[in-house]
């Protein structure tokens, strides 16, 4: 995600960090090559009888708009969506541990309950991401729980297995009630809404056929603009149809990259700071001295 401070207007235009243009901007080039050679070639283009007007390119621009701001709406709402769930899972981790805390303030392995929490977090991003998992959970699991933990499909579900089986353990011993295990069970369920539904969202993708329309469609206008500029704007083609095509390229770049909120792109969800986050106010409130630091923007204010 890209956390910039606010910048007066002009600045703003130049943005190139946190943009689409480092993607799009050999696909630019090539919009402004091929307006060049369609100057070029404007005599004999003429002399074939055929005239492209700007009118369809109107009515099939608007229609164009109309798509890609349903698309980009559908991603964004699969964006909001995730970080709801991130929020989520922050104010179930505070809640559960601070019932722990409460309920079971002489248990002395609380610390072993905090880390299990944590792994979830770490564990559900790592998974999102697609991404090695043994490194950064062996911080906080021990070998046998690693090991359970990396022999399933779902780690971050064994996890929530073993935190259940943590509270069951002291029902059992009588140092919880069944009220009291009830309370806390709900905020593992909560937990468990939240894996749910972010493996919802990172398994269910924007219908193909429907990105594939738009992208096509997308490109095909933007090939064939210069063809209808040409003759009404001559040496002015390439920079409008670059204008035109910026517009659109991005808006349907943008889309691909709110479809997967859980990536590694300038405009994906932060999970390594929500993690971090998670670790800091876990380990703060169990009151434990070594805590990492809170991690910030880059030079290019991207925080991943």
């Amino acid at each position: 995600m890209i956390a910039r401070p606010h910048q007066h207007w002009l600045p703003r235009i130049l943005v190139w960090h946190g943009s689409v243009l480092p993607k799009i901007y050999s696909r630019l080039l090539l919009n402004f090559l091929l307006s060049i050679v369609v100057i070029a070639i404007l005599p004999w283009y003429t002399s074939l009888g055929i005239k492209l007007t700007v009118a369809p390119f109107s009515i099939l621009g608007v229609a164009i708009a109309i798509f890609l701001g349903f698309r980009n709406n559908a991603c964004y709402a699969r964006y909001v969506e995730a970080r709801l769930l991130w929020g989520q899972l922050m104010i179930a981790s505070r809640s559960l541990l601070r019932e722990v805390k409460n309920t079971l303030h002489d248990e002395p392995n609380i610390a072993e309950f905090t880390r299990l929490q944590i792994a979830f977090a770490h564990s559900l991003r790592l998974s999102l991401r697609r991404q090695p998992a043994k490194a950064v959970l062996a911080n906080y699991l021990d070998d046998k729980q690693l090991a359970q933990v990396l022999a399933v499909q779902t780690p971050a579900n064994r996890i929530l297995l073993m935190m259940g089986e943590w509270l069951a353990v002291r029902r059992r011993e009588g140092k919880l009630s069944d009220i009291l295990f009830h309370s806390v069970n709900n905020r593992l369920n909560d937990m468990s809404g939240v894996l749910a539904g972010c493996e919802r969202i990172a398994n269910t993708p924007v219908p193909f056929a429907y990105s594939l329309i738009l992208h096509r469609t997308v490109y095909l206008f933007c090939i064939m603009l210069p063809f209808a500029l040409v003759v009404d704007l001559h040496y002015m083609t390439p920079f409008v149809s670059v204008l035109i095509s910026y517009t659109f390229i991005a808006l349907d770049t943008l889309a691909e990259e709110l479809e997967e909120p859980f990536g590694m792109e300038d405009n994906d969800l932060p999970l390594d700071a929500i993690c971090n986050a998670i670790e800091i106010e876990l380990l703060q409130m169990n009151d434990e001295t070594v805590i990492p630091a809170k991690l910030t923007a880059d030079k290019h204010y991207q925080l991943t």
